[in-house]
């Protein structure tokens, strides 16, 4: 005869044994089963959202109506289940968030760091969560996900790490750019000597993140075909600029890339890897970070561009603090206004008119708890 009184470690590994029980059997039906459990123990814990990004439109609000609109979820670092579910809650919560959003976005960008360190139970776990996103889903490889096997099964999972596609007059491309040079081949590392070496923030073992000649050459050739006045959008998953190199917050062949990027008139380019809000504008070009699901990096004690306005520090005991995902809102110009979804917090929205104006115009809120 069970016991009917259970302690509340009992009730947590059976609760735990069903969310991931229905992960394995993940149809839509199953999704929603498995996110209205998270969901329920979130606010049990009292983290509820207090906005959903999908009221606050800047762009319409001023008269700009967006073209079209697409969503993100990033650096979301899973485990494998049996080590860590933490994560897990989080890119469900993610997925319910852009799922909720009407109207839908066009596609929904992953913007790389799936896994946490390339394991096949990491990906494979992460693809068959992404497989309830209800908008077509666009991916980018992430350093994460690459360095044990250099990418043998996110090719398998997902195709290629760098491709490009037009969208209603926008022209994307996705870049590969945390390839390093060879640390890993004199030194006889095995694969997961490399991949821990490479998620370890400020090991000083590993090369910088480039994106390498033969890409450049590829990204070359890929837009010598779209005409100068053609809006680009470019994916890359460490920021294509140079903010803080001890922590490859980091492109070492940054220069060389925007040089390729600097003919065209409309330049946007969305990255992840920073886990932060994040505002640059060098020269036509104009970058925005993306939030990760999993935690917040504290900003970079030095480097950081004069016109990102920092989001508040994250309270240290919350799971869900400094964390969250995002829309871009593609204008009738082809310039982009970012908002960061940011989890039990407002949204915040960094319009293309602030980095255009050089911070003159349309400034984000600052912050009332600064980093430290």
């Amino acid at each position: 005869m069970a016991n009917k009184f259970q302690s509340i470690e009992t009730k947590h590994y059976a609760e735990r044994d069903a969310f991931f029980e229905g992960l394995r059997k993940l149809d839509r039906r199953a999704f929603m089963r498995v996110a209205g459990i998270s969901a329920g123990i979130v606010a049990g814990m009292g983290k509820l959202t207090p906005n959903s990004f999908q009221l606050v439109n800047v762009a319409e609000a001023q008269g700009e109506k967006p073209k079209f609109s697409f969503a993100y979820i990033s650096d979301t670092h899973l485990y494998e289940n049996k080590l860590n579910d933490r994560f897990v809650r989080a890119i469900l919560k993610a997925v319910d968030d852009v799922n909720a959003l009407d109207p839908q976005p066009d596609f929904v960008l992953f913007g790389g760091d799936l896994a946490q360190l390339g394991q096949a139970g990491e990906l494979k776990l992460g693809a068959q969560i992404l497989k309830s996103v209800k908008a077509p889903i666009k991916m980018m490889v992430g350093e994460h996900d690459w360095f044990l096997d250099m990418g043998e099964l996110w090719r398998d999972l997902f195709g290629a790490p760098n491709y490009s596609f037009d969208h209603k007059g926008v022209h994307f491309v996705v870049l590969n750019s945390i390839l390093e040079k060879d640390f890993w081949t004199e030194r006889k590392l095995s694969p997961m000597e490399r991949m821990k070496i490479v998620a370890g923030l400020d090991n000083g073992i590993q090369s910088r993140f480039e994106v390498g000649a033969e890409q450049r050459q590829w990204l070359q050739n890929d837009l010598a075909k779209v005409a100068k006045t053609t809006p680009v959008i470019v994916f890359s998953h460490s920021p294509l600029y140079k903010y803080y190199k001890p922590w490859n917050f980091w492109t070492d062949d940054a220069d060389e890339v925007q040089a390729i990027l600097k003919p065209y008139e409309k330049v946007t380019v969305i990255h992840g890897h920073t886990h932060q809000l994040l505002s640059n504008r060098i020269g036509n070009i104009s970058f925005h970070g993306m939030l990760s699901t999993a935690w917040p990096w504290p900003y970079a004690p030095e480097g950081l561009p004069s016109l990102t306005v920092p989001m508040n520090r994250a309270d240290p005991f919350s799971q869900f603090d400094g964390c969250g995902n995002g829309r871009m809102d593609v204008l009738e110009s082809g310039l982009v206004d970012k908002l960061y979804n940011l989890w039990q917090r407002d949204p915040i929205t960094v319009r293309a008119s602030y980095l255009g104006s050089g911070g003159k115009q349309s400034a984000p809120p600052k912050p009332k708890l600064p980093t430290y």
